[in-house]
């Protein structure tokens, strides 16, 4: 039955019509640590980020500050190790928190409002280069990347990331002891779905967690820039 359904939505996707060249959200991510004390300003910005439907907004928790006396409920190694890859990507000798990195492109203070939002209108208002399409039925996903116009000569990955829309967290120890918060659209897991030529239109299948919301970013391989992206609602 599960196979029959993946079928049916990859059968959709390829007849599918071309998304609205509007609609194209800008990817956020959030590197945050609860044993950050100057993480919180973006933390809520996060939450801010994270209501707007033009905006694709993600926290990945990070663990390097666990051992300062609080270990983050939420970290996962492999979001430090994202970061760092970006910090490569980017010629920066050093990480940091809170940091954003916007479409997979620009790094700027996780909490400097102002600047992130410039950032958001100025990668909308860029002309898109491809498309992605995701159609969710139950637990199976359907994705279909399209190009518009990428050079061909590039690798990309189409990335699924499965999120928690809301978690909240005490704070026993560390730099925010006995503070409580509320974490938007934290990341669960970010898995590589597979390669793509960004020559051909494309089409893959994936098994979602039911409980989790889902998004699917196609992204430059080597930690570049961030080409399409949507929701798997």
């Amino acid at each position: 039955m599960l196979k029959f359904a993946a079928a049916a939505i990859l059968v959709s996707l390829v007849t599918a019509a071309p998304a609205d060249a509007e609609d194209h959200p800008v990817v956020v991510e959030l590197f945050t640590s609860q044993g950050c004390s100057s993480c919180p300003p973006a933390d809520e910005l996060m939450r801010d980020l994270s209501q707007r439907d033009d905006v694709i907004g993600l926290a990945l928790h990070v663990d390097y500050w666990d051992y300062i006396g609080w270990k983050d409920l939420f970290a996962k190694p492999a979001h430090t190790q994202r970061q760092k890859a970006y910090a490569r990507e980017g010629g920066r000798a050093m990480i940091y928190t809170p940091q954003m990195i916007v479409n997979g492109q620009a790094d700027v203070a996780g909490s400097d409002g102002l600047e992130v939002m410039g950032l958001i209108a100025e990668y909308h208002s860029a002309a898109q280069v491809a498309t992605v399409v995701a159609e969710r039925s139950g637990s199976e996903l359907g994705v279909k990347v399209t190009p518009l116009d990428l050079s061909g000569d590039e690798t990309y990955e189409v990335q699924l990331v499965q999120y928690s829309p809301l978690r909240h967290a005490a704070i026993e120890r560390g730099e925010l002891a006995g503070q409580e918060f509320n974490y938007a659209n934290v990341v669960e897991s970010w898995q590589v779905l597979g390669q793509w030529d960004g020559t051909t239109t494309a089409t893959f299948t994936a098994t979602l967690d039911p409980a989790l919301s889902a998004a699917v970013l196609v992204q430059r391989a080597g930690q570049g820039p961030i080409v399409a992206a949507t929701r798997a609602d």
